[in-house]
């Protein structure tokens, strides 16, 4: 059975070919790239000394190719019947694939761009990061982290979490990744930015999601990092420190796009050389394996604890494997990690 579907410059090509003699595949394929098949209704050919039944691949308006069947005989009403049911179903198929493929393919570049374009150097960090979407290949994730430069000496980060998935949640990521940048270079302060950007999303009306985020300022000092910091409704982040001790370090405030009237605080924090903050999103501390979360009784410091003495990078996958092993199924949520250690 030959199936020839156009190509994208025009010409039709054959894509598959069966006979039940296998020694006149190579013959026959030769006689078919010289077949005259119609567009648009089911045709009887002569080839050779076979009938061909030509049936066009038409799918919502438009022509994909067409398959061929043929025999030594007549075909039967019966038979031509059946081809061209068999072609609607397996052009509708194509179609879909072709359509599905696209979607693919634009959601990728969408989700590429709610990324950083690049990841600075900074004087005296040692950063990791891990960023995995959950979502099918036509879902754009909701998660997203950022690491950029915002003054003369001073640079910033953020990780969040959009409710939901899709484009209504990348508008919103965009939307936040752009403001920070945009605000931070201005010269706000974390509390600020976070206090514009919740506005921001509050003026999208109901297209708005609800976003989770910690955001905070890195100063590099002779001792080591100084950080000032938000967590907005966002996991708890967490210093490890050299001898394995493990203390959150932010205090919990109100997620963004929610309440028009809130106020942010930042936390400063210092870290001495050595120190790591690991900030999460909750596709690592929600987890779950049966009834339990991986953060169920500080199951995220523990998992922290153990890896004392690591690089970021080292602590960053060994926190995406504790994840991951800690379930037999593959998560269902956007996973984001960002690793941040005073040299």
């Amino acid at each position: 059975m030959p199936s020839t579907p156009p190509t994208r410059a025009g010409p039709r090509r054959l894509a598959y070919l069966w006979h039940a003699d296998e020694a006149r595949i190579d013959g026959l394929r030769e006689q078919l790239s010289e077949l005259s098949v119609p567009d648009s209704a089911a045709a009887t050919l002569q080839l050779a000394d076979s009938q061909v039944l030509a049936v066009p691949l038409i799918a919502r308006g438009r022509s994909l190719g067409a398959m061929c069947l043929g025999r030594h005989d007549r075909f039967p009403d019966e038979s031509i019947q059946f081809a061209e049911d068999i072609a609607r179903r397996a052009a509708l198929a194509m179609d879909n694939a072709r359509l599905y493929a696209q979607q693919a393919a634009a959601n990728r570049a969408l989700q590429r761009s709610l990324l950083p374009p690049n990841e600075p150097e900074v004087p005296g960090l040692d950063y990791g990061v891990v960023y995995e979407p959950a979502g099918e290949a036509n879902e754009v994730g909701g998660d997203f982290y950022d690491l950029f430069k915002a003054g003369d000496e001073s640079w910033r980060f953020a990780i969040g979490d959009v409710c939901g998935t899709g484009p209504e949640a990348a508008a919103v990521t965009g939307l936040a990744r752009h403001t920070l940048r945009l605000l931070a270079r201005e010269g706000y302060g974390v509390a600020a930015v976070l206090g514009r950007l919740n506005q921001a999303i509050l003026e999208e009306g109901e297209r708005a999601r609800f976003l989770t985020l910690l955001h905070g300022d890195i100063t590099p000092v002779e001792s080591g990092l100084e950080v000032r910091m938000v967590s907005a409704g966002h996991p708890e982040a967490l210093r490890l420190k050299p001898s394995g001790v493990v203390e959150g370090v932010t205090t919990p405030q109100s997620l963004l796009g929610v309440f028009p009237e809130v106020v942010f605080e930042a936390d400063t924090i210092h870290l001495d050389h050595g120190d790591v903050l690991l900030a999460v999103t909750d596709g690592v501390t929600e987890r779950r394996s049966g009834g339990r979360l991986l953060d169920d009784e500080g199951g995220l410091s523990k998992l922290l604890a153990e890896c004392a003495g690591l690089s970021a990078r080292a602590v960053a996958e060994r926190i995406r494997r504790g994840a991951a092993d800690f379930a037999p199924e593959p998560s269902a949520d956007d996973l984001a990690i960002l690793v941040l250690r005073a040299r």
